[in-house]
């Protein structure tokens, strides 16, 4: 949610900012409902003012003498009055929150023009493809024992399309993942939180999933719960409500879930094996930082997510996201692709995002500055990393002629073994 200072004293520049991105949004109903509701609350004000002044008169005249039942009466009148345009404020407040909230992010002054990915800038490179791809490298699905080791056949069978088993040392890998990724943010200060899968509307509404979003989630419509798409939605309401102390910032957290995406729409060769599935596996970091520092703590998350990919000896490429195709919440964006050596193409597993002050906004998450009155916290996350592409990637690129995978050496520790085959 945008600051509503902005709609008043600077609407230039949130009209700007709204064209550069490629959302519709009605502007004008929107200065319309904050009109409505300035409206309704100055006349609040004022009824409250009157009713108070009536009170303090009354106070000064002797009880039951002529004056004090006629002023009586007025005081009758005057408290109708504020609660008939208590309940109008309410209303008001209401139409223009629900109309706000269609408003995106103001992209930042840095993020690129440009309307589709094909306008997203290559910022950076890192790892030489022709030393760090196997040359025996082939799609993960063409893998000899693949469908051994990451059953989709059963996976349908159970749940549907893009919900696989992992088998035997497959399922091994997969946690190794994690637990390498877990502990590479914690020697970057993180502290780990294990949150809910589920989520509710309010909580769903604070990062700007609703009401974007509702066709990419899995919703249980019973108890209106919302099946996570991302650790980002429940850990950053962690803190919804509340006022932190200026010297806490910046908080810093990781978070390890499954993640679950209806991914209504996508079809394709691109979303063949492990390149998009409807559960996967994710670990998350996410900052609540200080207005100030804020796009210097974006570099540093992103390299806390490029130092995963550096250790796993993934090639990989960062993305300057353009402002038509960066998020509804999101003020700059990078996203970090690895090269998938069998397939040939670049696989995103991470997005690196600051979102300013527009989640903390719709979550009330403050902090109180030693001096003056409290302010909104700039809230950030990006993905470090997501395990399904990274996996393909892994596969893919250490694949031997011998049909066998040779295991990153970083993940050697936790998965216990140096080649993978089945």
């Amino acid at each position: 949610m945008l600051d509503p200072k902005l709609f008043r004293e600077q609407i230039d520049i949130v009209r700007k900012g709204i064209a550069r991105k490629k959302f519709q949004v009605d502007l004008e109903a929107v200065l319309a409902a904050d009109e409505v509701r300035r409206h309704a609350v100055a006349e609040f004000e004022n009824a409250r003012a009157l009713q108070n002044a009536a009170n303090k008169e009354m106070a000064t005249m002797p009880k039951g003498s002529p004056e004090f039942q006629a002023k009586l009466a007025e005081m009758k009148e005057a408290s109708a009055r504020v609660k008939e345009l208590e309940k109008k404020v309410s209303e008001a407040e209401e139409v223009w929150k629900q109309v706000s909230l269609t408003v995106p992010n103001i992209p930042h002054d840095s993020v690129p023009e440009g309307r589709t990915e094909n306008d997203n800038k290559v910022h950076s490179t890192w790892g030489d493809v022709g030393q760090l791809i196997s040359p025996a490298a082939k799609p993960h699905w063409d893998i000899a024992w693949f469908s051994k080791a990451i059953d989709f056949e059963r996976g349908v069978k159970v749940a549907g399309a893009g919900f696989p088993f992992y088998i035997g040392d497959m399922a091994r890998l997969v946690r190794a993942l994690i637990q390498f990724f877990l502990e590479e943010a914690n020697s970057a200060g993180y502290t780990e939180v294990h949150a809910p899968l589920l989520v509710n509307a309010a909580s769903a509404t604070a990062t700007g999933q609703l009401p974007d979003k509702e066709g990419q989630m899995y919703h249980a419509q019973t108890d209106d719960f919302y099946l996570i798409p991302t650790a980002e939605v429940p850990v950053t309401n962690f803190f919804r409500d509340e006022i932190l102390d200026e010297a806490s910032l910046p908080v810093k957290r990781v978070g390890y879930t499954p993640c679950f995406r209806r991914e209504a729409g996508s079809w394709g060769a691109h979303v063949r094996g492990l390149n998009r599935l409807h559960q996967f596996d994710k670990v998350e970091l996410v900052k609540w930082t200080h207005p100030s520092e804020s796009f210097n703590e974006l570099e540093n998350l992103r390299g806390d997510a490029e130092r995963i990919l550096q250790k796993l000896n993934l090639p990989y490429r960062v993305l300057l996201i353009c402002a038509g195709d960066i998020g509804f919440s999101h003020s700059k964006q990078y996203d970090l692709e690895v090269w998938a050596g069998g397939q040939k193409r670049w696989l995103e597993v991470s997005s690196c995002s600051n979102f300013t002050d527009f989640q903390a906004r719709r979550a009330g998450i403050r902090y109180r500055p030693k001096d003056g009155k409290v302010e909104y916290v700039h809230t950030l996350n990006g993905s470090a990393l997501g395990l399904p592409r990274v996996l393909a990637a892994i596969l893919e690129n250490n694949l031997q002629p011998d049909g066998s995978v040779v295991v990153p050496e970083a993940l050697r520790r936790w998965y216990g073994k140096e080649t993978i085959k089945f």
